[in-house]
């Protein structure tokens, strides 16, 4: 296994710790930043989810730039984005930091994308994914880092950065699924 896959795989790894420091009861407090009281957990739990999201872009640079672009990685990547992202969102769902409604929406694309990749790797077909998936996924990045700090960061913003990221998240993820499916149509078409 080459280093761009293990990197994938050790953002895997650190969803279980994310889960653990957001979910487990610890009693840390809260710090003071910025005029805001933030949860030490929820802090925590933003630099793991970030660190995290960060490794996506480590992979993708060694893969490109070493040449070590393998048909793993190009499964594993997404696979790995699209589980980060869906815990995170669960998690802020059970926090009463996100909407259920939009989280359904964007984890229902991730797995309709996910199963139309599997259709088309059975058609002997690897798709990366494109640029309006990778600015779909940061999108979902910089929104869930808003939300799991609080917004702490935008606090001199006069409106809720945070609201308004996961909404234009919500629209990439709808469009890139859109754009994913209407580009990969054919294997739907001529499955039997």
């Amino acid at each position: 296994m080459n280093l761009p896959n293990k990197i994938t795989i050790s953002r895997i790894f650190l969803i279980p710790i994310f889960l653990l420091v957001m979910l487990v009861p610890f009693k840390w407090g809260t710090m003071h930043l910025l005029g805001a009281d933030l949860p030490v957990t929820h802090f925590v739990g933003a630099l793991i989810f970030i660190l995290a999201a960060v490794t996506d872009g480590i992979d993708g640079y060694y893969a490109r730039k070493y040449n070590l672009i393998t048909n793993m990685g190009k499964f594993l990547d997404p696979l790995a984005d699209k589980l980060l992202v869906s815990a995170a969102l669960i998690v802020l769902v059970e926090l009463g930091y996100a909407s259920s409604w939009i989280v359904i929406i964007i984890i229902s694309r991730e797995f309709a994308v996910t199963g139309l990749r599997l259709l088309l790797a059975g058609e002997g077909e690897i798709v990366a994914a494109n640029m309006l998936g990778k600015v779909k996924t940061w999108m979902q990045i910089i929104a869930i880092s808003s939300l799991l700090l609080h917004n702490i960061i935008f606090a001199l913003i006069p409106f809720r950065f945070d609201l308004l990221a996961l909404w234009i998240a919500l629209f990439f993820t709808v469009w890139s699924g859109w754009d994913y499916f209407t580009k990969n149509s054919h294997v739907l078409k001529n499955s039997k």
